[in-house]
């Protein structure tokens, strides 16, 4: 049955080929960073959404610019803070008297990529506002629906080390994005590179678009014809169901996780040139898309207990299960 599925192969090449020349592109801003732009074009070929986990000043607004330059997408901003309003982000219907009737002005999140800066300091009711256009890519404003343009991605940064005014996310929007990355701090001669190339302007003001929206659409439809043997699929299972019985773990990875990183898998596949998907794929991605999905028991925490520490003991613990193959039915 798989193999009668299985009947058009995508053209990976093209794929990686181009996938690879945004990220040298989006490179020549954001410096030593290349597993985070990676990791966003997984979630970008996936459809999905990024969470930004770090301290100000790393490079998570840059990166955000520069990926939708490089992809010929439309950018926009909000920075949240405890009075935006739903209507703020989604738009707003205005009365035109010239045509004595309501308008619809659109908000900031009618862009293609959208940048949801220190979404933490939102209120719950404007974090709450993100979630149909992240879940279903439309919005809906006095009882009229709008279709969101495609690609969508909503890219939403935090501060991990400032609670003072903040609202933090709840689990159910947690789960809404599609992988959670860290930039961190640039080493020594990242650093020093960083300095050499913005000493007399920045190159966010430099850089070209490497393809157009609709080009990248037909790259994210085509991923998902990116072939997963039945044993791989058995193993994102497993290992989504493994983060549930956890003894760390109050409640797991949902169904939703599973899909999550079995749609990465076929997107990293893709993005290294390959029609098939490895175990050391789902491996690799594993940590960025299930780690923020986990509720941890209180006990744990105290111990020190982290996120990424019950993936990495689960995926040293499950075992891709392969099908024993008869010698002589070779």
């Amino acid at each position: 049955m798989a193999d009668e599925m299985h009947t058009t192969r995508p053209d990976v090449e093209s794929i990686a080929l181009l996938c690879q020349k945004i990220m040298d592109n989006v490179g020549q801003v954001i410096v030593g960073k290349t597993k985070a732009v990676e990791l966003m074009l997984v979630a970008l070929l996936s459809g999905g959404h990024v969470l930004v986990e770090d301290v100000p000043g790393v490079g998570k607004t840059m990166l955000a610019r520069a990926m939708a330059i490089s992809l010929g997408c439309s950018f926009s901003r909000i920075q949240c803070t405890p009075d935006l309003l739903p209507s703020d982000v989604t738009g707003v219907s205005v009365y035109d008297p010239a045509s004595s009737q309501f308008v619809f002005r659109p908000g900031p999140v009618m862009s293609q990529i959208l940048l949801a800066d220190e979404i933490n300091r939102a209120t719950p009711r404007t974090q709450s506002s993100l979630l149909e256009c992240m879940a279903e890519a439309q919005i809906t404003v006095d009882g009229k629906t709008w279709q969101l343009p495609r690609p969508f991605l909503v890219m939403a940064t935090q501060n991990p080390i400032e609670y003072e005014g903040t609202f933090p996310l709840p689990e159910a929007q947690l789960d809404r994005f599609f992988l959670r990355l860290r930039l961190g701090y640039p080493g020594e001669m990242e650093e020093n590179e960083i300095l050499m190339r913005l000493q007399y302007r920045h190159p966010i003001g430099t850089i070209q678009g490497c393809t157009d929206p609709e080009t990248f659409v037909n790259m994210q439809d085509a991923t998902r014809q990116v072939y997963v043997e039945d044993s791989v699929r058995e193993y994102v299972v497993r290992l989504t169901r493994a983060t549930r019985q956890h003894t760390d773990v109050v409640i797991g990875a949902s169904p939703r996780g599973s899909l999550a990183l079995f749609r990465a898998g076929q997107a990293l596949a893709a993005l290294r040139g390959r029609d098939y998907v490895l175990p050391d794929d789902i491996k690799y991605i594993a940590i960025p898309v299930l780690s923020h999905r986990l509720i941890l028991r209180p006990e744990s925490q105290l111990r020190g207990v982290a996120h990424e520490n019950v993936i990495q003991e689960l995926l040293q613990s499950t075992a891709v299960k392969f099908e024993q193959i008869d010698d002589e039915a070779q």
